[in-house]
């Protein structure tokens, strides 16, 4: 394994490198101003209402004053996305993300402002790096486990309890937490877009899902879950159908990470990979 000064070189040279092939500019923001329009950004991405953040700018100004960061990344003077971050306890040698978004029509902003993190939180000693996420959102799934290298190992039901944001409305809160080994093999290989993807599950479904497809299978590589290629859509359409989805994934999904394995990879077509190690 490289020394931590050889994989912070690396991590800074991958987030520079993500951040010009998004065409933006990464900047550590403190001031009102800049909060304010951060606030405002993600108000638009989760669809919350006016006077309704998902993280307000004081919060973040406070966030900020006690060491952590609210990385803005710019498209020339325009605000495409943000991520805040703060430090978890002393012996943990952690750091939280809470609250990353861009424009969905803001193609790599996403990627490169969580490299622009894991540099950051390297930089500043942090060795691993959790966040929360829906397990029902495919697209997040696999852009934390296969983009950036993380793995799932804890399931927590209705975590937030009810959120009227606009994107949770209706829906219990379940979510995955994503622990990131910043300095592991897994993250530097998928900086380098090496990390093998997870092939399709076998033919031998063991679970019908609620859609009447399958829900779980496993072979040598370990268990499988498929969840909605759009859950969002489902939400809307049929928030009945969305609620038997959730109560399914978390029997499954929770039922493997009580038997010791851990979340390792998600397929293009929503099939997460269970395994019994993080490789």
């Amino acid at each position: 394994m490289l020394g931590l000064g050889a994989v912070l070189a690396d991590a800074q040279r991958h987030a520079a490198a993500a951040l010009d092939a998004a065409g933006v500019r990464v900047e550590v923001v403190t001031g009102a101003r800049e909060l304010a329009e951060v606030a405002e950004l993600f108000v638009r991405i989760w669809g919350s209402g006016a006077g309704q953040p998902p993280l307000a700018a004081d919060v973040m100004c406070a966030v900020a004053h006690a060491g952590g960061a609210v990385h803005a990344a710019y498209a020339g003077d325009r605000l495409a996305g943000a991520a805040t971050a703060f430090f978890g306890p002393p012996e943990s040698a952690s750091v939280y993300s809470y609250i990353a978004g861009a424009h969905a029509s803001d193609r790599g902003v996403g990627y490169g402002l969580k490299l622009a993190q894991r540099a950051w939180a390297l930089d500043h000693g942090a060795r691993t790096m959790r966040w929360t996420f829906d397990p029902l959102v495919s697209r997040n799934g696999r852009f934390n486990l296969v983009k950036l290298g993380a793995v799932a190992n804890e399931y927590t039901v209705d975590f937030y309890g009810p959120l009227p944001d606009g994107t949770n409305t209706g829906d219990e809160t379940d979510r995955l937490t994503a622990c990131w080994l910043l300095d592991g093999n897994r993250a530097s290989t998928a900086a380098e877009d090496a990390l093998p993807v997870p092939g399709g599950p076998p033919a031998a479904i063991e679970r019908g899902a609620p859609d009447g497809g399958p829900l779980t299978a496993r072979d040598e590589r370990g268990r499988w879950c498929r969840v909605p290629t759009d859950i969002l859509t489902v939400r809307r359409a049929s928030p009945d159908l969305a609620a038997r989805w959730r109560f399914a994934v978390r029997e499954v999904m929770t039922e493997a990470l009580a038997d010791g394995l851990t979340a390792t990879g998600v397929t293009r077509d929503g099939w997460y990979l269970f395994t019994e190690e993080a490789r």
